[in-house]
């Protein structure tokens, strides 16, 4: 479908790695906020039905091993399925080899973990879901405290809603804020929750330590990857 604001010249080209596990938001968030104004291509490692973390089925409209030599901008999403991201080889290799010609190399939430099991944060500035964030640590990037931080061409997101932020962040930087300013009104994002517990800078030791308790499990999962 053709947005209301048709950017000019090409439309860039986003690849968005999707796998078994992921949070469906972290993708559809970014998806949903890019896809009228580029190119995206959702890849996985097969194009049969695959779940997310919650159980939602959805397929991949390509394979990696049939994607685009050279993209714009290389995605990935975030969720319970991250390890076993980091552990398929044809995910961590497709990333490492586009990441290393994209304009810019981007992720949500934990998608940032499998960026740097790639081998592409390794000095750069990045964020992460906030009980993971320290973790990056453990793949050479510097874990930085943002909704959206940017190093270079590097643009990452904090956990599963900082995705629509993330979209509209990439836009303005790819074609300008207008496109960007257009794309939030089309999508009337503007948000006003109804609690204060967003952040763990607002919410209380009990959602804290809840949330905690239930991360640490990848948490450790992601560890014993980064040591091997």
């Amino acid at each position: 479908m053709t947005g209301p604001l048709t950017p000019q010249g090409p439309r860039p080209t986003v690849a968005m790695v999707a796998y078994p596990g992921m949070t469906m938001l972290d993708l559809i968030g970014p998806y949903d906020t890019l896809s009228q104004m580029t190119d995206v291509h959702l890849l996985a490692s097969t194009i049969d039905e695959l779940r997310s973390d919650t159980g939602v089925p959805f397929r991949a409209t390509g394979t990696l091993a049939d994607a685009p030599a050279n993209v714009d901008v290389v995605f990935v999403p975030g969720g319970e399925g991250t390890a076993d991201a980091i552990r398929d080889q044809q995910v961590v290799d497709f990333l490492a080899d586009r990441g290393a010609r994209a304009r810019y190399v981007t992720s949500v939430c934990t998608g940032s973990l499998i960026l740097g099991a790639a081998g592409l944060l390794r000095g750069y500035k990045a964020t992460s879901h906030w009980a993971t964030r320290e973790m990056l640590a453990l793949f050479g990037a510097e874990p930085t405290e943002g909704r959206i931080v940017v190093d270079r061409n590097r643009i990452t997101a904090g956990g599963v809603t900082a995705g629509i932020d993330f979209g509209l962040t990439l836009l303005a930087e790819m074609l300008g804020e207008q496109s960007a300013r257009v794309t939030q009104l089309m999508l009337e994002y503007d948000p006003d929750p109804p609690f204060d517990s967003g952040s763990p800078l607002t919410a209380g030791d009990f959602e804290i330590e809840t949330i905690r308790t239930f991360v640490e499990p990848l948490n450790a999962e992601i560890a014993s990857l980064a040591a091997v």
